[in-house]
């Protein structure tokens, strides 16, 4: 896969902004058969920074009502990335 095929887009959220304050920590939406060592080098190869731990997890669905109608949101995969000391993303 190319990199551009992994990493699908960045998270900005209330809770995504607290765990990345420390300047260390990014949160990408990526692809779900990618696994930690593909989102590892994606990175890399994107931003020119060096990673130092990946941590994935796969959202839930919601439900969500409208009217009369149920449904469910999307589901995807989540990969929190932490950079080394010293490297930065500028998103």
């Amino acid at each position: 896969m190319h990199y551009g095929d992994i990493i699908i887009s960045p998270v900005i959220t209330e809770k995504t902004s607290a765990v990345t304050s420390d300047g260390k920590t990014y949160v990408f939406k990526v692809n779900k058969d990618a696994n930690k060592f593909q989102i590892k080098d994606a990175v890399e190869k994107a931003f020119g920074v060096k990673v130092s731990r990946v941590n994935t997890l796969n959202t839930k669905p919601k439900n969500r009502r409208v009217g009369r109608y149920t449904g469910q949101t999307k589901t995807y995969k989540k990969a929190y990335v932490t950079l080394v000391d010293g490297d930065k993303i500028e998103l």
